[in-house]
């Protein structure tokens, strides 16, 4: 793309319009900027436009934010097939111009134009700064020199604001030569004019403040960003390592940092917006000593007294406001580091412990009005913070955070002030429980806060009240009270409670409850009945010692029917429709309590009825996979105890599964299909029509071409084997199966579901009927292991080929490979099945394969002949191996190589139905140990020719494996003579 006046006016007019209201023209302006930006010096173009000073601000405003958008898609193109479109790469002189015009352009131009160019300038730097971009560190130096000079603080915060961008890149990242070389070069560069640049501010801040009135805001606002923007650079260069030039001019930053955190700038804080631009500067005060605390301890410790004095005297006069929740949590951070390293004895002085207790902890551990706003507009987001743990930078949790680093040193010291603080809010709540419930609140958080877990997840005290008695007197009344609307936040609070030291609560005493837990299912607050759930699921899989449930089918089955109908009620209330947390609990208590004919019955049409909406639009994926699971448990253990509720289950839920399957609901599909395949197993031979229109739609290759599908359509396709195999055998089904391993056996990512298929083909299909399809069969896996040798493959390609063996014989076997080429048997097997043998895992899989690897030494023909002693041995070798070996001793993992493009992007993904599961069947029931089976087979061959195979062990199998076969031997009294 040329630059010259037509050019301008193309693109002019085309980011005009892309402002436009009107959506015809700017979808055609967006149409024609996509279409030009395939073209050579496009991104060039439109810095150009941008550095046009006729041109209106708003397009040229636009330009930038299309430039760097260009950038991020264009700079270094992603390789990413699923991404869309594919966009053609910036080439290299066009990269070089940009590079050169950048810099000087941001720096000229008006904030809001230099903040995007600012970005692109931090694209362009993460890929090519700075070894492909050697001048702009020079460049950027030189101009903040010029700008300082001058004090033209809009070009030096537009060149702090980048240099902050591209350092970004020392942060957090793992150390390397590579990074620290970058790291030096920088430092060399950049540290000396950093360090001149922010004195120098500090004085124009300090001789401004001191005006008359503290000066003017609109003066000290830039030098505060400034300010601010000097110490994020600061964090960055000191993340890795403390630099000797940092170190050497220690005392100048440590002075300054000092003086922002102690003074007030009372003309600038008089605005919020002033307050919050001295707060964040203070913020980034407290990051870069928290920094130095956690990394640079021992240079850090001269400044250590007066910096821990001046937070928490900070911290005490810092206000509850939701604005200055940044700086509260930055600085209690930097306590809490103090508070665990060697230098905690600062907190062992008279009156600290019990200022910072009730001076900063308990006034921040306190409800505010922006808590009780998300706990009534947003409460998915108030219990992922509030009960999961992603409040790590609140107030609540960060000051949680610091009562718990004070106790790791002064544990009595803490418990006793925290004991009397908790009496001290019980007794202001009962003042006056109506206007002090906030009070009652706090006490209860107080004690959550120093609960620790043990392993296992049973939460235990610190013992600032023991929690029997704080349960009773405190939490009870509020789980007994008649109006579950009332208080709610303090009804959560108490429910949370309960939930977290349920193990610790008497089985009597929280059974008591049970009618209470039910009855706030029914509470309008979408918290309240979420927590009451997860108090119920989480009761429900509380285990006494030996691992044995305490809450059984007999304590909760009289409660079901209230407490299933109350959880479905509960889903109708606004918010909760989707709410996982109570479906959570229908599958736990689906999965505990006995499920009658007259429980089953009203759920399978509350789950059905829920199903059917949600498949409108799905919205929520562990809503969702929970609600498939407690379908899939209704079903099984409904079953499992009156068969003839299967049809009642069918009438229910194939109207939903045919929907999901008739319109392709993507996100459903493999959990429908999972589904079928228990329906499927549940089902007694024949099976109905209806399951016959599947079986047709699963043999269609068109279901099988979306990968996520492929697990669930295995799983539904083994049931129909086992279940209807004489149907395989009409209208060409069996063809079509071929088809569909041939398919999934060819691909890495799915060749192990290609012998789910085979396996169980070859376990439910007599021979006869299978013999026409086995050289086809055997030229793919043959094709396969030429082209594509991965373990995995190998591994089952020995497990078939021991499963065809156990279940159609040796000779079948044999004779079916050496039709595709002659005497193959051979080669696979001493190439092969010999050396992958002794890989194989999982009990079922291991005793199949040496049972047949026994069947072969000790009855085939071919190995038992006198010219394959050699193979023979090496065949009994890998048997010893694999049977006396544990298996972590005999394989070595090997890391498969992922299919890129079928993990990438947002697609549907296989999520596999525990409860839907299909049970392992032994294809050897009659053979009990494969060890035993193995030296009693050896023994009887062996009495046929005494003599010749001792001495054919003794040539072929290694000494520990010689040692290992004479101790089976011993063990199960036989004799191999």
């Amino acid at each position: 793309m040329e630059w010259n006046a037509e050019t301008l006016q193309f693109l002019s007019q085309c980011f005009l319009h892309t402002l436009s209201p009107q959506p015809e023209p700017r979808r055609a302006a967006e149409s024609s900027l996509a279409e030009a930006a395939d073209r050579p010096n496009y991104g060039l173009a439109v810095l150009r436009l941008v550095a046009e000073p006729f041109v209106d601000e708003q397009i040229r405003q636009a330009a930038a934010v299309n430039f760097k958008n260009h950038l991020k898609t264009r700079w270094v193109p992603s390789n990413d097939s699923n991404a869309g479109a594919t966009f053609s790469p910036i080439l290299d002189p066009e990269k070089d111009q940009i590079k050169t015009l950048i810099v000087s352009l941001m720096l000229s131009s008006s904030p809001r134009i230099q903040s995007q160019l600012s970005e692109a300038l931090a694209v362009i730097g993460k890929h090519d700064f700075p070894k492909s971009w050697p001048t702009l560190l020079p460049e950027l130096i030189s101009n903040l020199q010029k700008a300082a000079q001058s004090s033209e603080y809009a070009s030096i915060n537009g060149i702090l604001g980048t240099a902050n961008s591209i350092f970004k890149k020392f942060r957090y990242q793992y150390k390397t030569n590579d990074l620290l070389l970058d790291l030096k070069y920088c430092l060399d560069n950049f540290a000396a004019p950093l360090l001149e640049i922010f004195l120098k501010t500090a004085s124009l801040i300090d001789s401004t403040a001191a005006a008359p009135g503290g000066g003017s805001p609109a003066t000290l606002r830039p030098l505060f960003e400034s300010q601010r923007l000097c110490c994020r650079i600061f964090f960055s260069l000191n993340f890795q390592e403390l630099p000797e030039f940092f170190e050497d001019h220690m005392r100048e930053w440590m002075g300054e940092f000092r003086k922002y955190l102690t003074t007030n700038y009372p003309s600038l804080e008089s605005s919020s917006d002033g307050l919050g631009l001295v707060d964040e500067l203070r913020a980034a005060v407290c990051e870069n000593i928290s920094l130095y605390m956690e990394k640079n301890e021992e240079e850090f410790q001269s400044y250590l007294n007066e910096f821990a004095s001046a937070v928490w005297s900070l911290l005490t006069n810092v206000s509850q406001s939701f604005s200055r929740d940044k700086l509260a949590v930055t600085a209690m951070k930097f306590l809490t580091t103090v508070s665990t390293s060697v230098h905690h004895t600062l907190f062992a002085n008279e009156g600290v412990l019990p200022q910072i207790c009730q001076s900063i902890v308990i006034p921040n551990m306190r409800l505010r009005d922006e808590d009780e706003e998300l706990f009534e507009m947003n409460y998915i987001e108030f219990i992922r913070r509030d009960m999961e743990g992603s409040d790590l930078d609140t107030r609540r949790r960060i000051a949680c955070e610091l009562l718990k680093g004070i106790a790791t040193n002064y544990k009595k010291q803490v418990i006793d002030i925290v004991s009397v603080q908790i009496q001290n809010l019980l007794s202001s709540f009962v003042t006056n429980p109506s206007s002090n419930w906030k009070d009652k609140d706090c006490a209860i958080y107080l004690v959550v806060s120093l609960a620790t877990k043990k392993a296992g997840g049973t939460s235990v005290s610190t013992d600032p009240v023991d929690v029997q008695s704080f349960f009773l007197s405190v939490i009870v009344p509020e789980l007994q009270s008649q109006d579950i609307n009332a208080f709610p936040m303090l009804k959560a609070g108490s429910l949370k409670f309960f939930t977290m030291f349920r193990g610790l609560i008497q089985k009597p005493v929280a059974f008591q409850l049970f009618p209470d837990l039910v009855r706030f299912l029914a509470a309008e607050s979408n918290v309240v009945h979420s927590y009451a759930a997860s108090c119920i699921e989480k009761l429900l899989l509380v285990k006494d010692e030996g691992g044995k449930g305490r809450y059984t089918s007999a304590d909760i089955t009289p409660f079901v029917p209230v407490l299933m109908n109350n959880l479905f009620n509960a889903l109708k209330f606004p918010e909760s429709e989707e709410n996982q947390y109570i479906m959570k609990c229908i599958l736990r208590v689906l999965a505990v309590a006995d499920i009658s004919r007259e429980i089953a019955g009203p759920c399978i049409v509350g789950l059905t009825s829920i199903l059917n909406e949600v498949c409108k639009n799905p919205k929520n994926p562990i809503f969702n996979h929970y609600l498939f699971e407690s379908v899939a448990i209704l079903v099984r253990r409904a079953c499992e105890r009156d068969a003839s509720l299967l049809s009642a289950f069918e009438s229910s839920l194939f109207p939903s599964l045919r929907t999901i399957l008739a319109t392709e609901v993507t996100e459903f599909l493999p959990y429908a299909f999972q589904l079928l395949a228990q329906l499927v197993e549940l089902n007694k031979p024949p099976i109905s029509p209806s399951y016959l229109q599947i079986f047709v739609l699963l043999l269609s290759p068109e279901s099988w071409r979306r990968s996520s599908n492929v697990p669930a359509l295995v799983r539904l396709l083994q049931a129909f084997l086992q279940k209807a195999p004489h149907e395989l055998n009409q209208e060409g089904r069996l063809n079509q199966v071929r088809g569909i391993f041939n398919m999934l056996v060819s691909s890495a990512g799915t060749d192990e579901q290609g012998f789910y298929v085979l396996n169980t083909v070859i376990e439910n299909v007599d021979y006869g009927v299978l013999y026409p399809y086995m050289s086809n069969i055997w030229n793919v896996l043959f094709m396969r292991l030429q082209n594509n040798r991965t373990v995995k493959f190998q591994k089952s390609l020995v497990i078939f080929m021991s499963l065809f063996l156990v279940k159609h014989g040796a000779q079948n076997l044999m004779d079916s490979m050496n039709a595709v080429q002659a005497n193959i048997f051979l080669v696979i097997l001493e190439q092969f099945w010999i050396p992958n043998l002794k890989l194989i895992i999982g009990a079922i899989e291991l005793k199949l394969t040496a049972v047949a690897s026994t069947r072969l030494v000790c009855e085939s023909p071919v190995l038992l002949d006198a010219a394959a002693a050699r193979v023979w041995g090496k065949m009994l070798d890998s048997i010893v191996t694999l049977l006396s070996r544990p298996e972590e001793n005999r394989v070595e993992e090997e890391p498969e190589m992922p299919d890129i493009a079928e993990n990438v992007g947002y697609t549907a993904t296989f999520v596999k139905l525990y409860n839907a599961g299909k049970k392992e069947d032994d294809p050897l029931t009659d053979v009990k140990d494969p060890k035993q089976f193995l030296v009693a087979s050896l023994a009887k061959l062996s009495a046929v020719t005494p003599g010749r195979y001792p001495q054919i062990i003794n040539e072929n199998l290694e000494p520990a494996n010689q040692t290992a076969l004479l101790q089976l031997c011993t063990t199960y009294n036989c004799q191999i003579v």
